[in-house]
Order: C-alpha cells, then sequence, then structure tokens
C-alpha cells in the first residue's frame, strides 16, 4: 500500500463555520481545525463542497485556506478546494492559492455544463499547467453530472502534476484499474467506502464526518496500515451510524 505523505491519509474536508448573519466565522474555523489536528488529521481540505464553495467568495476561499495552512503548518498538508467550472477562473484561484502557501489542489470536474471527456482532460491539464503545485482530481458524478471516465483518468495521470484522486464515484473494480495502471494515490470521497477502498489499495480518505470523528478515522487507518483488519472492521462499524446519519 503506498502511504506517501503527499497529502498524508486523513484528510479532512473541513467546513467552513458560518455566523447566522453569513460571515465566515474566523475563531470558530481556528477552533475546528485545532481539534482536528489534535485528533490526528494529516491533511485538510479546504473550501470544496462542504467547505461552502458555492457560496464563499474567491476572497473568502483564499482566506480560509490562508489561516487552515497558518494554524497547521508543517503538521499536515493543506489542499484548496473549490475550483471553478470555469477554466480560466479555477486558474485564477489556483494561482491565488499557491501565493497563499497551500500544499495542494482540488480540482473538480467542471459541474452542471457536462463536458465531453475530451473537454475535461483538457480542463484538468490547463489547470495543472497553471502551477507547480501537486493535483488532486475529484470525481464525483452525482454532483458534477458526469463521471471522470478511466481512460481520462489514465491520460491525466501523465501529467506531472496530476498525482491523485479524489474518489466519489464508488466503482471499486475501476479503482483497482487505475491503481494498476497509474501512480495515482487514490482517496476515498465517500467515508462509507474508507475501509473498503484502501484494502484494495487507496492511500486514505478525504472525509467529511471526519470534522467530528478525526480520532475514530485515525484509528482506523493506522489499523489498516498495521495489517489489523479486525481493529479496522471495527471502528468502520462504530462509524457507520454516523456516516448514514
Amino acid at each position: 500500500m503506498n502511504t506517501s505523505p503527499l497529502f498524508g491519509q486523513l484528510i479532512v474536508a473541513i467546513v467552513t463555520p458560518m455566523h447566522a448573519d453569513g460571515e465566515v466565522d474566523w475563531p470558530g474555523l481556528e477552533r475546528l481545525v485545532t481539534t482536528c489536528l489534535e485528533q490526528g488529521a494529516d491533511g485538510f481540505v479546504t473550501t470544496a463542497t462542504t467547505g461552502e464553495s458555492a457560496t464563499l467568495s474567491d476572497a473568502e476561499k483564499i482566506k480560509v485556506a490562508r489561516v487552515t495552512k497558518t494554524l497547521a503548518g508543517s503538521s499536515a498538508k493543506v489542499i484548496l478546494g473549490g475550483a471553478s467550472n470555469v477554466t480560466s477562473h479555477a486558474v485564477e484561484l489556483v494561482r491565488e492559492g499557491a501565493r497563499a502557501g497551500v500544499d495542494g489542489l482540488l480540482v473538480v470536474t467542471p459541474y452542471y455544463v457536462k463536458p465531453t471527456q475530451t473537454g475535461i482532460l483538457t480542463h484538468f491539464r490547463t489547470v495543472a499547467d497553471a502551477t507547480d503545485l501537486p493535483v488532486m482530481l475529484y470525481d464525483i458524478p452525482g454532483r458534477t453530472g458526469k463521471p471522470i471516465a478511466p481512460e481520462t483518468l489514465i491520460a491525466a495521470s501523465e501529467h506531472p502534476n496530476i498525482v491523485a484522486v479524489k474518489d466519489a464515484k464508488g466503482d471499486l473494480a475501476e479503482v483497482s484499474r487505475i491503481l494498476n495502471e497509474t501512480d495515482l494515490l487514490y482517496y476515498s470521497g465517500d467515508d462509507a467506502r474508507t475501509l473498503p477502498e484502501m484494502a484494495i489499495g487507496g492511500v486514505g480518505c478525504v472525509t467529511v464526518t471526519g470534522n467530528i470523528a478525526a480520532a475514530s478515522y485515525r484509528a482506523l487507518i493506522d489499523a489498516v496500515n498495521a495489517n489489523d483488519l479486525e481493529t479496522a472492521r471495527v471502528y468502520h462499524g462504530l462509524l457507520e451510524p454516523l456516516v448514514r446519519a
């Protein structure tokens, strides 16, 4: 199993706390990041779906990333999420993220417009060309309307900056194929599939429920790393009702 420290293994897709008036709760964000670090998180994705990417301004997205990275320091990687479905806008965001000091970028399939696979690949390559930071692709057809085809993932893997996938498609047979044919790091983007995906070679998870249960995911991942599947299954079972809720 690849346990590369590039992004870490337990990545929390962190929420962006807000006040009732819609302003970001900056002290609340600091408390949440600190708690997740104390519970064993070694990475954060900021301002993705869970982090209110659709409602934050670009300036707020960059500030969330900067605050998170200041708190995480060298203890955890920070990946900027919320890339746009407009390629030129996505390029602007990743450049701003690099200036803010993030460690990587999460780039989602262009949503709503339902591009062809050639269009998806061109989007990914163009964004990756605009940065020296490592890129994690986000495959979540339930929200974007378009899956990333296996052939597109294989072609994208040839770009030196495209190194990982957050998989919310849920096709473990496809994951096995991509792992066999590329060097991409795979992260479960569906909390319920963290253990199954790691069992076939995934490196870890980008977790939503990790916002309130990072310690349990840390224990599950550590058990898998130790080849202790019995303990991993215990934590998987403990987490299942929370994920389902």
